[in-house]
């Protein structure tokens, strides 16, 4: 399996969308409030080799690109990936958010990034319509589009309170689009899903993994050493196809998040041949 382990940058601050995004959809990026210097000190000494940010963390570095990545060469990390996403069924704004998705494929790109992934598909008020998944799926393959234009990997990310929660939902997504799948285990399994199972049947799609920890009872999701969510079986399929992309940990909080990044890094060297 792969020795290429990243972590992402959203547990050093609350998330958020930039307040602009309120009265201008393109405006709307992802942002973690948190110190990026120091987020990108716990991952290296947490033993970590590349980092994942979000799309508005990487906008404030927008016109000295090259300071962010200094900032990252200094510990010794590389930007694996950016993460955007979108509501992606609303034809009114569609070109406002790819006004988004283009800025941030072109910044994550001149930052050295490989990966360009995407959450989204809203949730109507009213409950999905007809054409809501195709209308999904043809904005995911433009994504894919904008991707491969500035030389990015693209993945969509299946996430709760978004179109593709259940296994269902996202067989519904995967057969209107041609992108990637970037699973995420702690959303998948929170959504009723086995991951392993999922990876295994969407395989073809897979390659950029999140690995993060969920606790059913209260919810939670948590470093990968603890909770209700067994990742062995996940690393099990990983190994069994052979896979040798990156695999990030994710984990959206914890109150000493260098603690939550090393107890994952020590689980993932004890049950895995990540070294």
């Amino acid at each position: 399996m792969s020795e290429k382990l990243a972590y992402h940058a959203n547990c050093w601050g609350p998330l958020g969308g930039h307040p602009v995004g309120v009265t201008s959809v393109k405006d709307l990026f992802y942002v973690t409030f948190g110190d990026m210097r120091r987020a990108f000190a716990d991952i290296a000494a947490a033993g970590y080799q590349a980092v994942e940010v979000f799309d508005g963390n990487l906008l404030e570095h927008a016109g000295d690109i090259g300071q962010f990545r200094r900032l990252l060469s200094d510990h010794g990390l590389s930007l694996l990936s950016v993460y955007s996403g979108g509501n992606f069924i609303y034809p009114d704004i569609l070109d406002d958010e790819f006004w988004r998705i283009e800025k941030a494929a072109a910044l994550a790109a001149e930052a050295g990034a490989v990966h360009l992934v995407v959450g989204g598909g809203a949730k109507r008020a009213g409950g999905v319509r007809d054409g809501d998944y195709e209308r999904l799926g043809a904005a995911l393959d433009r994504v894919a589009d904008v991707a491969a234009k500035h030389g990015l990997s693209a993945h969509y990310h299946p996430h709760l309170t978004t179109m593709a929660e259940t296994p269902d939902e996202i067989r519904h997504v995967f057969a209107h689009t041609r992108i990637g799948f970037c699973p995420d285990t702690a959303h998948l399994a929170a959504a009723g899903g086995d991951p392993a199972a999922l990876i295994e049947e969407h395989y073809d799609r897979v390659t950029y993994v999140h690995l993060k920890g969920w606790q059913r009872d209260p919810f939670a999701f948590t470093p990968i050493d603890r909770g209700d969510l067994d990742l062995r079986p996940t690393l099990e399929v990983l190994d069994a196809r052979g896979f040798d992309g990156w695999i990030a940990v994710e984990l959206d909080f914890w109150p000493d998040p260098l603690d939550g990044a090393r107890a994952s890094r020590a689980w993932l060297q004890q049950h895995s041949k990540v070294s």
